[in-house]
Formats: C-alpha cells, structure tokens, sequence
C-alpha cells in the first residue's frame, strides 16, 4: 500500500484526489458508495502486479475530491466530465475501466457517452439498463419500496445531517457487512431509530480499513454522495437523447447472488434472458456474466482474489 502514489489533479474545475500505482496500460478504477478509492487497494496491488497501470480517483464529493455545494453539480454530465478530464490530464486516450455500485452506473454512462475512450469494461454490482421514457427512476423506485426506500430518503434536503448524528463507524459498518438482500429501509427518525448489533469484522476486512473510511467519512459528511442520488431524474432529463442507445465496448459483468442491486425484481431475469430485451441485447459485447454465490454487494473487497482475476483475464484478451 505505500508504494500507491497521491496527488491533486485540477480536472472539470474541481480538485481531484487520484490515487495510482503500476506502469503499463491504464486501468481506471471508479468506486460507490459508502466507498472510496481506498476499496480498489486489493485491485490495485494486483493489477500493477501484472504489468498494469492502476488508478482510482476519489469521485466528486468523496474523500479528498471536492465536493461542489450544489446538488445541480452531480449529473453524469459532471462526473464523467471529471472522468474525461482526468484522463485528459493523464495523456491517456483509451483505459481499461472497472466501476462497482455508483461507479457502474457512472461507468455505464462514460461507455455510453465516450466509448472511444474505453477498451474494455469490468462492472460489478448494477446492470445497464435502458432509459423509460414513460417513468421517472424516483417514482419507478417509489412504487416499488415506497418513502422510506434509501434512495428517496436520501432526496429529503438535510438528510446528510441525520446521518451525521449516527457514530460513523457503526453506519458504515452496517452498510459493508450487511449480507440481507432486502432493499434498505430508512424511517424519518432514523438516527433515533439507528440500533445495529455490534458488529463482528469479516475476514476480508480489518480494524484499519474501517478507520480509513470512517476517518474521510466524518470529515467530508456525505452531502457529495447524496447529490449522486439526488440526481437520478435530472440525469433521466438529461439523457433522453440518448434513449434507446446501447452499450458499444467489450463487458463483462460480476454480482454476487446475496448483493441487493441482484435482489432488484425483474433484474435476475433480466440478466438471464434470451436476448430479446434483456442485458445482452442492450450490451451486445457482454461477454461474460458471473454470478458468485454466497457474496454480497461489496464483491471486490470480499472476494478481492477471485475478483483480481476476472478483471486480469477478461482485460488480457484486449
């Protein structure tokens, strides 16, 4: 780990905290959330390993990025901007690119919006789906988990201060170790309402990667983070030219059968289907998907080994 460079990078306007090890073709790394850059370590190490160049910037309002004050400041548009921009900066015209949770999402709009910049994709967690012009994703999640479904909690406008009144450390372990599939509820008293069991450390994470998360955490809050979710139905407005618009790089998809972006009903389905109208025929390049038994959301820091070599042998083949 201390052998992983960091440096500020001015990209789109903001300061970008990039972190990067190894020489080679480019891998860029894009994390979600509860996350960092600091959840690529195991991917990192390996990938530079093997004669790759590693980097994981901290999105916009995570860690030590900056954080915009404006929710209008969150869109696709700004954060693969920011992504572009990097990349720019770097002196690099086409990466490998390996994006979980919100970074698949953000992945999948980089492939969608600049696919001459990609050679490859490695997506975990959140399938690409089509826009639906005849529903917003806000009221399509509201119909199926009601209010106090997280994503439209996260919508109230200081919900980030009810978060801050819950110890940080407990938060954020709830959110790593949860291996429930059942979409995340969060009540409107939620910090009174807050009472995890004490949590136990799994074997594949340490007393010093919770601090680390932990510590960025409690200084940044996490308004940046929930600007991403305030943005689904602006990016929804945005993107409507390119509705009916697929996936045009080469992909290989990894979820873990306990991960709750894989419980979404109608996803399972959807990824299985016979080619007509589900993943494939809107990723046509699909190569692979895997699906791990037993692993939940947080799949490349559980299972970081068997995920190391998805990514090297679906990247070598390029």
């Amino acid at each position: 780990m201390e052998k992983i460079q960091h440096k500020t990078m001015k990209v789109n306007g903001i300061s970008m905290h990039v972190a990067e090890i190894g020489e080679g073709p480019p891998v860029l790394f894009v994390h979600g959330f509860p996350e960092l850059w600091y959840t690529w370590r195991h991917q990192m190490l390996f990938m530079s390993s093997k004669g790759y160049r590693a980097i994981a910037p901290d999105l916009r309002g995570f860690g030590d990025t900056e954080a915009p004050p404006s929710s209008t400041s969150y869109t696709a548009f700004h954060i693969v901007g920011d992504l572009v921009c990097l990349l720019d900066s770097l002196g690099l015209d086409k990466v490998y690119l390996v994006g979980h949770d919100w970074g698949a999402i953000i992945s999948w709009y980089l492939c969608l919006f600049r696919p001459d910049r990609i050679k490859a994709l490695v997506n975990m967690s959140v399938v690409y789906k089509p826009r639906t012009p005849s529903i917003k994703p806000l009221e399509c999640m509201r119909q199926l988990y009601g209010d106090d479904f997280y994503v439209c909690r996260f919508q109230e406008i200081g919900w980030e201060e009810e978060f801050a009144k819950v110890d940080t450390k407990k938060l954020l372990a709830s959110f790593y170790f949860k291996r429930n599939p059942n979409p995340p509820k969060m009540p409107k008293d939620f910090a009174n309402s807050f009472n995890p069991p004490p949590y136990t450390l799994p074997s594949w994470f340490t007393q010093d990667d919770l601090d680390y998360f932990a510590s960025k955490y409690r200084a940044t809050g996490f308004a940046g983070p929930f600007n991403y979710y305030r943005s689904f139905d602006r990016n929804w407005e945005l993107c409507a030219a390119w509705t009916g618009s697929k996936i045009a790089v080469p992909v290989k998809f990894i979820v873990g059968d306990i991960d709750l972006m894989y419980n979404i009903p109608g996803v399972k389905e959807y990824v299985v289907d016979d080619g007509t109208g589900g993943f494939k025929e809107w990723v046509p390049q699909l190569e692979q998907v895997v699906v791990m038994e037993g692993v939940g959301h947080f799949i490349n820091q559980e299972k970081p080994q068997e995920i190391n070599n998805h990514i090297y042998d679906f990247f070598a083949k390029f």
